[in-house]
């Protein structure tokens, strides 16, 4: 994978201070386990507060290509004497037990351990044999309907200690994602597969297998998962078959105001402001083309940040698990309950069954973005490629897993029905040069209310191949949430905001840090979570005017639990 690197390693508010042009660009060859580059002549900024770390870098300190100040802003914090490898399976016996909140029930979040372990094998091609299709939700027939209510009806009669069971089922999910594993050889350091690139294709296994099972239990080989098709006009209600108070796959532990028809808000916090159905839509569509297009133009952009073996959890969510994979978690989930629980707490999320059409059409989407431009292709990283975890199938084996082996829909089986990609025409209209509002505040800062800074951009008026090239990239270093056990976490970031103001859905809007409440037992503080947030801007800077600015005004706006959240830094950098 090609790097750059255009800022040096920073942990204050100094902004803009190139790198020599030596390090302009680094190509890491092969599956180097150890690389490092000797960084001596990095230019250092003015100020800064951190200590050094000896004058040299591991390679992955250059994340993105986005430059050492992605990595000051805690992009690869590493657990002691680690190298390079890929995330490895749990050891499902050690298993322990999540730090709920104390408002949460007694819930044990560790499926059943096992024994003996099959490697997976993808099913055999068959040139007669069709793909299963996956439906959208909203427009599901009768039949199939049907047979989702029995194989799920089912699965929640098993026995509780059945791994194929609906209870066995969501503790998985809450086992993988709430830091109830340790890291193979590092007892330290948990598993989370969120906020990092192994979102996708964890997520993507957990469905095949859960799909796999409901299929078994009803004798159908060709069943398929439908999908919550929120990203067009048609599918941005809860689907029908999940408000049916009679039905397994209703839940009374959503949000009662967001039942059919009332519309989704893909930019939702926690506030229901309504308008008129039709600007929804528009809003929804808007967010949609920033995350799935001018946003994600990269890898690392729209699938996240490199998470491997001995690195600290939630080195950064790619474009659309912020948003609307974070805000539809919490609009769907019941603010009535202590936690949000179910969809709204990332340890109680699959206890609804709409959380797996909810993550049915985050992965349909995954296969959209390989398809939207020449340029967008999964990663060649070996420590991405080798990750393993583990999961039942559908005859309760035990099977070990690796994300090479979910890559190609059509090897795994199924396919997704066509609905059209409305959004693809929801491309912002161009701003005037409205007069911005003016900084006001430093960096680091609690987000307690709006924080503005300049930010020094280190190249203005680049040519279109070179925007191609390298995407330009605001990157928002150093964010910590003091606590993430109940709360959820969302700010904008908005570039030269004008002084009338404007929102997540605004043609000044770069994107969201939207965190869904999860467990955190690595950290120094109980319940903290450190991250780092990128957002491709080139088209921003073209939309808005600002692409011959040498500043901009960068303004973090928070829209819920924003006292929780502290930011070290903002800067500017360039993924190729």
């Amino acid at each position: 994978m090609e790097m750059s690197i255009t800022s040096a390693p920073r942990c204050t508010t100094t902004l803009g201070t190139r790198m020599p042009s030596n390090l302009q660009a680094l190509v890491p060859k092969g599956h180097a386990h150890a690389l490092l580059r000797d960084r001596k002549e990095a230019r250092q900024p003015r100020r800064l507060a951190c200590k050094a770390t000896g004058g040299r870098v591991d390679r992955r300190d250059v994340l993105l290509g986005l430059g050492s100040a992605a990595a000051a802003g805690l992009g690869t914090r590493r657990g002691r004497g680690a190298i390079a490898a890929p995330i490895q399976a749990p050891d499902l016996g050690n298993c322990n037990p999540p730090e709920l909140p104390n408002t949460a029930p007694d819930t044990n979040c560790c499926p059943t351990s096992g024994t003996g372990i099959t490697d997976f094998v993808l099913p055999p091609a068959a040139s007669s044999a069709p793909l299963r299709v996956r439906p959208a939700a909203h427009l599901v027939d009768a039949g199939h309907l049907a047979k989702y209510e029995r194989a799920v009806a089912l699965m929640k009669q098993l026995p509780a200690d059945d791994p194929r069971s609906f209870e066995q089922q969501w503790r998985v999910h809450c086992a993988y994602c709430d830091g109830a594993y340790d890291q193979a050889g590092f007892p330290d350091l948990e598993i989370q597969v969120h906020n990092c690139w192994l979102f996708f294709p964890w997520h993507r296994f957990y469905l095949y297998f859960h799909e796999r099972i409901l299929g078994k239990l009803i004798g159908d080989d060709t069943f398929t998962l439908p999908f919550w098709n929120w990203d067009a006009p048609g599918g941005m209600t809860v689907p029908a078959m999940y408000a049916n108070t009679s039905s397994p796959l209703y839940n009374q532990r959503r949000d009662p105001a967001h039942q059919p028809p009332f519309p989704v808000d893909l930019d939702y916090n926690e506030v229901d402001v309504v308008v008129p159905t039709d600007e929804q839509i528009d809003q929804n569509l808007r967010i949609m083309y920033r995350q799935m297009v001018s946003s994600a133009k990269k890898t690392q952009l729209f699938m996240g940040q490199p998470y491997r073996a001995g690195d600290q959890p939630d080195p950064g969510a790619g474009s659309m698990e912020n948003v609307p994979h974070g805000t539809v978690h919490t609009w769907t989930g019941d603010p009535a309950q202590p936690n949000g629980e179910d969809m709204g707490n990332f340890y109680s999320a699959a206890r609804d069954p709409i959380f797996f059409a909810h993550h049915a059409n985050i992965d349909r989407l995954w296969h959209v973005w390989r398809g939207l431009r020449p340029g967008n292709a999964d990663f060649a990283d070996a420590d991405w490629l080798d990750a393993a975890f583990l999961f039942y199938d559908e005859e309760a084996r035990l099977v070990r897993v690796r994300v090479r082996d979910c890559l190609d829909l059509a090897a795994m089986g199924y396919a997704y029905q066509d609905v059209g990609l409305p959004w693809l025409e929801a491309k912002p209209a161009k701003r005037s040069g409205a007069t911005p509002a003016p900084a006001a505040g430093a960096l680091p800062a609690t987000l307690g209310e709006t924080v503005r800074v300049t930010v020094t951009r280190p190249q203005v008026s680049r040519s279109s191949k070179e925007k191609e090239e390298a995407e330009e990239v605001l990157i928002i270093e150093g964010i910590e949430v003091a606590d993430h056990f109940n709360k959820f976490i969302k700010f904008d970031v908005l570039v030269n905001e004008p002084e009338s103001g404007g929102d997540g859905a605004s043609g000044y809007c770069a994107g969201s840090v939207a965190l869904t409440p999860h467990m955190v037992r690595t950290n120094e503080k109980k319940g903290s979570v450190k991250t780092v947030a990128r957002f491709g801007v080139c088209d921003l800077m073209d939309n808005i005017g600002a692409d011959g600015d040498k500043t901009v005004v960068v303004s973090l706006v928070p829209r819920c639990g924003g006292e929780l959240v502290t930011v070290g830094g903002v800067s500017v950098g360039y993924a190729k």
